[in-house]
């Protein structure tokens, strides 16, 4: 053996996506507003919103929020097929999302 070594990827070869921002328009303050709060599967995730979500209320008394409570390991990623419709209801119901992922 002459020491070299050849370095291989084990990541596929993927075209990039490019970057884009963010199309919608920031709300102009939270006040009034539903605030929907994201939960993955994760197990202290709902932890760190209920936290959220006291602190959340004082500050803004005459807010409400909305919880979705994600299922299984891939919550965060996607939503079962069979929870899709519910699923948009609930985003189109909600001002803004606040989303947790906890261990």
């Amino acid at each position: 053996m002459n020491g070299i070594y050849e370095v291989l990827n084990p990541w596929a070869e993927v075209d990039p996506v490019p970057f884009r921002g963010l199309t919608a328009p920031r709300l102009t303050g939270l006040a009034g507003k539903k605030i929907g709060l994201f939960a993955s599967s994760k197990p202290i995730s709902k932890r760190i919103l209920t936290a959220f979500e006291a602190q959340f209320k004082k500050k803004f008394p005459t807010s409400e929020t909305s919880w979705w409570v994600g299922e299984g390991s891939w919550a965060v990623l996607q939503i079962d097929t069979d929870k899709k419709e519910k699923y948009r209801e609930w985003v189109n119901g909600v001002d803004a999302v606040v989303a947790a992922v906890g261990d």
